[in-house]
């Protein structure tokens, strides 16, 4: 069963002044009860052995579970992460191997990677990595696919996962089909609930999916308005959204996904990413959508533009107003406490069912 509620601290309020500890003992004085760091360089930017046991030993004394990621595995990707290739003295997998014996070494097993990338300052279908016209998306997936089959001896020996996220230019099915082919001893999910959406996809249905592999989580509501792109994704805080919590939660216990439930806040922007349904480049980039799964979401979007219209919901406008550190940080406590409601309604649903 899923219980235990913390945040991701890519878009925690006030973290990189609070640096790793401080932010684990801001974590729990919320009453929250886990941290999710995207990089390993925020727990030690060395490395070193004895900071990172200082921040495992916090954790711990704090009673938090403590998740943390490790890098892209994307080949077409990596430029993007030099930091990752000079650890590794110009080999980028030994930069990762080092990143992951330093993690393992000090008691985290449960490791984050995603596959590429969203420019948020370039605005168009080029935008996300799975529409790059120098390389195909299916060439991307078969040059990752290596990759993680070059990593799966290292992560079986130190007793790792390596959780690939439902990020937001992969699909679900993609995902999965990874994670099976190189193998759910070593491999697994970090499910985002809000990035599926993205892709056209059902978030119940997605669960669905990714349940039997899912070992750690970004957790986020979406809201779903028509705009002159498409149809505009943004960020919400649960239970303010379309999603259901009550029945992907079900999906997740049902599949027997072994998750902390990890909220992923907002920094400045609710994060608009458009879905280009009036392209034909973008449904022909999605093979795997069916018109089912996609009504879905349609219902979704003309449910939400109806509470906006009747003023119950944020209009397209305030979606795309900033965000300050308050608005952020209440993001994440109102997600707690709406998940903790969702879980203490839910009758627990057995994984033998």
């Amino acid at each position: 069963m899923i219980r235990r509620v913390g945040t991701d601290t890519s878009k925690f309020p006030g973290a990189a002044d609070l640096g790793a500890i401080g932010t684990l003992e801001q974590v729990a004085a919320l009453g929250l009860e886990g941290a999710f760091f995207r990089s390993a360089f925020a727990l030690s930017p060395t490395l070193d052995a004895g900071e990172l046991s200082e921040v495992t030993d916090a954790a711990a004394d704090l009673g938090l579970y403590l998740e943390v990621g490790v890098a892209k595995v994307n080949p077409f990707a990596t430029p993007e992460a030099p930091e990752i290739r000079r650890l590794g003295e110009g080999d980028y997998l030994l930069g990762m191997e080092r990143i992951i014996r330093a993690v393992t070494a000090a008691g985290i097993t449960e490791l984050w990677t995603a596959t590429a990338n969203y420019q948020f300052r370039i605005r168009g279908l080029y935008a996300c990595d799975r529409f790059r016209t120098d390389v195909d998306w299916a060439d991307q997936l078969a040059a990752t696919a290596k990759v993680l089959e070059r990593l799966a001896p290292l992560l079986r020996e130190t007793g790792a996962h390596l959780n690939i996220e439902t990020h937001e230019e992969i699909s679900s099915f993609e995902v999965v089909r990874l994670v099976e082919t190189a193998g759910p001893d070593a491999f697994g999910i970090t499910f985002d609930t809000a990035n599926v959406l993205v892709r056209g996809e059902d978030p119940v249905a997605a669960a669905r999916r990714v349940a039997p592999y899912t070992r750690s989580t970004h957790v986020r509501d979406v809201a779903l308005h028509r705009t002159d792109d498409g149809i505009g994704r943004f960020l919400a805080p649960v239970g303010k959204g379309v999603i259901d919590w009550g029945a992907l939660l079900d999906e997740l216990d049902r599949g027997g996904a072994t998750a902390n439930l990890s909220i992923e806040g907002v920094i400045g922007m609710n994060a608009e990413m458009p879905l280009y349904v009036d392209d034909p480049r973008w449904w022909a980039g999605h093979p795997d959508l069916t018109a089912d799964e996609f009504a879905v979401v349609e219902g979704h979007t003309a449910r939400y533009e109806e509470r906006a219209r009747a003023g119950t919901a944020p209009g397209l406008d305030d979606l795309r107003a900033r965000v300050d550190s308050d608005e952020a940080l209440a993001f994440i406590t109102d997600s707690a406490a709406a998940l903790r409601a969702a879980l203490a309604a839910r009758v627990p649903t057995s994984t033998a069912a």
